[in-house]
């Protein structure tokens, strides 16, 4: 428990009702888009992960998760390309920045780590400067698949008007990487760390008078090992200041994303930076590290 916090597995039927309210309060607008309690009640009692982030009797906080198999070796039998999907982790608007997120994650983790499971994935908006904090930089998750209009158009409220393009990361939960962000072993890098060893900006950005940042028009290709990327600090922000430019963002990174995938570079790493005018949002890629499993 911390901070109050308590995070523990969904069984009841009464549990799982809690959770569709919940899924309303994180995305609004559309209802056909929930998960039934009646499907994560089957999730639950079949080898699948649900769970719940509790305020008392509260349910501020959930994760749904199922086995999967991956598709890189399809003649393989499934037994033996066994993973884990993680399909759903949301939090009560008026609970976030709590850390709870990290804390289902690191509590489906060990869930999966006792099915004897090594691989976890899913998809997230790479425009998403916290979601990539959670997923790269906090917990070691690796990327290079992007996913064009993945969800088609989507009608809830958060990711409503902008095409749906996801990255599915890879989080190898067996490897020193990921161990190292739960152990507190790994000294985190930073810009300058990055800079020195010959990191190149690719998508140099515009940034206006009044704090808005636009994407550049020239894209270059990195000579090194080490690229960084740069997205909107805040995109939900931007898509409300103008949904427009949101727009050329998705456009914009679409093209940069599967450049450098198809060059064989590989997300590794996220750095906010928050500066005294204007916070700024990099990814870090990384050419040649395969998929660090």
């Amino acid at each position: 428990m911390k901070d109050g916090i308590e995070i523990r597995s969904l069984s009841l039927y009464e549990e799982m009702v809690q959770a569709e309210d919940l899924q309303r309060n994180v995305w609004s607008g559309s209802e056909t888009d929930i998960v039934p309690a009646h499907l994560s009640m089957a999730i639950s009692h079949n080898g699948g992960v649900v769970l719940g982030a509790f305020d008392q009797d509260k349910l501020v906080g959930y994760l749904l998760g199922f086995l999967g198999t991956d598709s890189e070796s399809p003649d393989r039998i499934a037994m033996t390309r066994l993973k884990h999907w993680s399909h759903q982790v949301g939090v009560h608007p008026a609970y976030r920045g709590r850390g709870i997120g990290f804390e289902l994650k690191q509590a489906q983790r060990e869930d999966v780590l006792q099915q004897g499971i090594r691989l976890i994935t899913w998809t997230y908006d790479p425009l998403l400067s916290l979601n990539a904090h959670l997923n790269i930089r906090r917990l070691g998750a690796v990327c290079n698949t992007y996913l064009r209009r993945a969800y088609g158009e989507m009608r809830d409220a958060l990711n409503t008007g902008v095409e749906s393009d996801r990255f599915q990361v890879d989080w190898w939960i067996t490897s020193p990487r990921v161990s190292s962000r739960f152990e507190k072993a790994r000294k985190a890098l930073n810009m300058e760390h990055y800079l020195d060893a010959g990191a190149e900006k690719v998508n140099p950005s515009t940034l206006d008078d009044e704090g808005h940042l636009y994407p550049g028009e020239a894209i270059y290709a990195p000579e090194g090992i080490v690229a960084l990327v740069e997205i909107p600090p805040d995109f939900h922000a931007l898509k409300q200041f103008d949904l427009g430019v949101a727009k050329s963002w998705r456009e914009h990174s679409r093209e940069v994303f599967t450049s450098l995938f198809a060059a064989g570079y590989l997300v590794t790493d996220f750095l906010f930076l928050k500066g005294e005018e204007q916070p700024r949002s990099y990814y870090v890629l990384t050419h040649g590290e395969g998929k660090l499993g």
